[in-house]
């Protein structure tokens, strides 16, 4: 994958003022459908397809993967909005690390699939105690006791 970036996008990313200008030209840029002041989901724009053809190919490898971030943002999004539309969100995501990457010369640091959970510990806390209420238990939280 990162051949074919480097191969469609070059190394040079002055021609990018932002990293959502690389993701707009490979045409994985969200789809903006708005009239009278309605918001709909659209189509993404046109754009390169080789490179967007990759990316999605590979947002799907990832998803079937386990442990790191975008297989944890392949599989949120999936269940809420299809596999398709969550395979052009973790390609968009892919080509964003990718610009920040080759602009700034940085290393990849995985978030880890434990991301969301750890973003907001409340509601992910009111989120599961709800679900167990659901099924008929009574819940009764406390802190673990650390060693």
């Amino acid at each position: 994958m990162a051949e074919v970036i480097l191969a469609e996008l070059g190394t040079d990313m002055a021609r990018f003022p932002t990293a959502g200008h690389a993701a707009s030209w490979a045409g994985l840029a969200p789809g903006k459908h708005e009239s009278a002041g309605k918001n709909r989901s659209g189509k993404s724009p046109p754009g390169n397809k080789h490179l967007k053809a990759a990316l999605v190919q590979s947002a799907h490898t990832v998803g079937r993967s386990k442990g790191n971030y975008l297989a944890a943002q392949y599989r949120r999004l999936a269940a809420r909005r299809g596999k398709k539309r969550a395979a052009v969100a973790v390609a968009h995501s892919i080509l964003v690390i990718a610009y920040h990457i080759i602009d700034r010369g940085t290393v990849y640091t995985d978030l880890g699939d434990d991301y969301f959970d750890r973003r907001n510990e409340h509601h992910t806390q009111r989120r599961l105690v709800k679900r167990l209420e659901k099924l008929g238990y009574k819940v009764t939280l406390e802190p673990a006791a650390t060693a």
